[in-house]
């Protein structure tokens, strides 16, 4: 469990960017033991280029992955509960404990109410969790703003899967959602989702103005995830 206690505590002050953060979603490919090799091409990516780069797994794959790899592990979701009987919801202190040191909020595939981000955003900090608030429009990511998010991930629905990038096919919608963030929250880094799926995708959305990105299919169902991985990563540097 070494692994998992160098990253717990410090992360939060030490979140770098740009940041490439993987989502592994339920796809199969990113599932077990494949979970693990994927987050290991992920590390060694990071540790070849110095990208900074974080991977997602499924709730079940967290505690594997984080004793397997020394990257950044997040998990997909969590509820806005406290310990109790909240049969089949995912507390924080589960993932926490399982060695995730930062959550996925809000994905337009586990969307909550505000209020529920409000929550969850607010339990991530109590657990000294990184809050990665998913967005679908600039007026929402500006609602999201006030709550104080360590990031927020600019992602329009149609997009997700599409292979067609968000910052090339919607750039103004990154710029109008930065100036709206900006205006209300000068600490939360911005990210670019949905439809990125070459390295200039990414180089795009960093010239933009945004911290990073958050993939997911085009990384996890390539046929060579490390030579996608690498052609990213060297997006940021």
């Amino acid at each position: 469990m070494l692994t998992i206690a160098r990253w717990i505590i410090p992360l939060k002050l030490r979140l770098q960017t740009p940041v490439i953060i993987v989502n592994f979603k339920t796809y199969l490919e990113a599932t077990g033991r494949r979970a693990v090799a994927l987050a290991k091409h992920a590390e060694k990516v990071s540790k070849e280029t110095g990208a900074y780069i974080v991977v997602a797994p499924q709730c079940t794959d967290i505690c594997k992955v984080a004793e397997s790899v020394e990257i950044p592990v997040f998990a997909q979701h969590i509820d806005p509960i406290t310990p109790g009987s909240h049969t089949g919801k995912v507390l924080v202190d589960s993932v926490k404990e399982a060695g995730a040191v930062g959550t996925l909020i809000n994905h337009s595939e586990r969307q909550l109410k505000l209020s529920d981000i409000d929550a969850v955003v607010k339990t991530a900090a109590e657990k000294h969790l990184i809050s990665c608030v998913c967005t679908n429009n600039p007026a929402v990511s500006a609602a999201v703003a006030y709550l104080n998010p360590d990031i927020i991930s600019i992602e329009p629905p149609e997009l997700i899967g599409s292979g067609v990038a968000v910052s090339k096919a919607k750039p103004e919608e990154v710029t109008k959602t930065i100036k709206l963030v900006r205006k209300v929250n000068a600490e939360a880094h911005i990210l670019c989702g949905a439809g990125i799926s070459h390295g200039e995708d990414v180089a795009v959305a960093l010239k933009l103005q945004t911290q990073g990105v958050l993939v997911a299919s085009a990384i996890v169902k390539a046929k060579d995830p490390y030579s996608v991985l690498l052609e990213f990563a060297d997006a940021t540097i």
